[in-house]
């Protein structure tokens, strides 16, 4: 397969299925609209997994697993969740095949088989796990119920992209129950704020935290909370959400609980979740046109070092003095590899790790080792420099904070000069139709308003900020009045 990637000037879309496939993180599959994680791919989700799994459980949550198959009587409970991912949803209406008597070697659907009630493949899992709390809780002294669970999810789209859209995913979905509005509240924000320590930390990504209009709402939420990231295209994408879902489930569900006082009431409930989609947008956000560029926090391979040699005995030098370095990089827990094969030369070496996105790579060979000194290349910037052997690991240590750093910095500058203030409609599109990102404009409130917004320029509110400050103003599109500004961006 060539290794050539597509400029992102040249065609932004083909740039980023190159990146992922030719990086290894994912592939195509025989099944239309889902793909194959690769281990590279799996090997960045465990991170980003392991890091979020460590977060939920420092702030009490615990994981469990519920079934893949939500009863389509449960499903349609609450009706505004049912309605809004409905279009959506694989549904299961037979459980045998049998040998096609027409068709040698073939198998058909048994009619007899038809399940009494069709099952719905879970898009998301508030009706089957609301079914349960139901049974889980009796008095305030059963709350709250603070529950994680990492799964997979099937929504059926037709339009289908790498990570940022399939028809089946990965996630994480939290779904908590409380005994006061407040403190489902609480728990609704605090996630979200959860959520974008972890992007901006580890993903090195910034965020904009906000509410969503009433059209971009959850389905069967009250209101929902999300943080919105920028990518080089000056497109936005939904980095994660978090759901006050008030009383709805509890009421679809009849989920009631007796307070301190005996007195019955409904549980108040949040969801919140994190998907695969935050591969496509670390993608997105960082890399070049030579490959991925990985944070060193969730890079599955931190650091690789690469012999540069000339028969064994050159290579048995290296590698001995290579050990106590490799070493010492492990207990400080970095992730190394020493790639020592000898199917390949190291300056194909050398470009598979920058396509992989490696943050840190360490040339070293005879001369250099005479001379005490390696070769580290770092990914985002590509600069050299000839270290000492003398403290290297340390210096790798530091160097890898350093990238860290830089990666968020230059995304955090990136997101400075593609937001933009604007009153006019005229000024809204030249900057849409221009350098893109967000803009911030007036709207007057309104959903009719919303909805045309997007038809006339396909921007949409991607969130009113949380650090909005209130500054009257006319709507961009009617010139009615308008209270604060919010965010628009055309959007994954």
């Amino acid at each position: 397969m060539s290794k050539v990637i597509t400029p992102q000037e040249q065609d932004y879309s083909q740039w980023y299925n190159d990146l992922v496939i030719k990086s290894g993180l994912a592939d195509y599959s025989a099944v239309r609209g889902c793909m194959v994680i690769k281990p590279y791919g799996y090997g960045l989700w465990e991170k980003m997994r392991d890091a979020l799994d460590k977060m939920f459980k420092d702030t009490g949550h615990v994981n469990a697993y519920f079934p893949l198959f939500v009863p389509k009587s449960l499903f349609e409970a609450e009706e505004k969740n049912a309605e809004g991912f409905a279009k959506e949803c694989a549904v299961v209406t037979h459980y045998r095949l049998k040998a096609d008597p027409n068709n040698k070697g073939k198998l058909m659907v048994d009619p007899e088989a038809k399940l009494e009630e069709e099952l719905v493949v879970r898009p998301t899992s508030e009706a089957i796990i609301w079914n349960t709390y139901k049974n889980w809780i009796q008095s305030y002294r059963d709350l709250p119920i603070l529950v994680n669970q990492w799964a997979n999810v099937v929504r059926w789209e037709m339009r289908t992209r790498l990570f940022l859209r399939t028809a089946e995913f990965l996630w994480q979905e939290g779904h908590t129950a409380h005994a006061t509005e407040q403190e489902a509240w609480e728990e609704a924000r605090k996630m979200l704020d959860v959520y974008a320590e972890f992007v901006e930390e580890y993903m090195a990504v910034p965020v904009i935290k906000g509410i969503k209009t009433a059209n971009e709402r959850f389905a069967g939420a009250v209101e929902t909370l999300c943080i919105e990231a920028l990518m080089q295209d000056g497109k936005a994408l939904q980095a994660g959400t978090s759901h006050f879902l008030g009383q709805n489930f509890a009421k679809a569900f009849d989920v009631k609980f007796s307070d301190k006082q005996n007195k019955l009431d409904y549980v108040w409930a949040t969801s919140w979740g994190v998907s695969t989609r935050l591969i496509g947008a670390l993608v997105m956000a960082h890399s070049d046109n030579s490959g991925l560029i990985l944070p060193p926090r969730i890079a599955p391979l931190q650091v690789v070092i690469v012999p540069i040699y000339k028969g064994d005995e050159q290579l048995a030098m290296i590698t001995e003095k290579v050990k106590p370095i490799i070493q010492q990089l492990k207990d400080m827990g970095i992730s190394v590899k020493y790639d020592n094969s000898d199917n390949a030369r190291p300056g194909w070496k050398f470009a598979e790790y920058e396509l992989q996105g490696v943050p840190v790579r360490m040339a070293i060979g005879a001369r250099d080792i005479e001379n005490n000194v390696a070769e580290i290349a770092r990914r985002d910037t590509k600069e050299k420099q000839s270290v000492s052997l003398d403290g290297i690991a340390f210096y790798i240590k530091t160097l890898l904070d350093e990238i860290q750093l830089h990666l968020y910095q230059k995304a955090l500058r990136f997101r400075a000069d593609h937001t933009t203030t604007v009153n006019t409609w005229d000024e809204f599109m030249e900057v849409l139709d221009g350098k893109g990102g967000f803009v911030s404009a007036h709207w007057d409130g309104s959903s009719e308003t919303e909805d045309k917004i997007k038809e006339l320029s396909k921007a949409t509110i991607r969130c009113i900020p949380f650090d909005a400050a209130e500054e009257p103003g006319q709507c961009i599109l009617t010139g009615k009045p308008s209270k604060q500004r919010v965010l628009f961006a055309r959007a994954y």
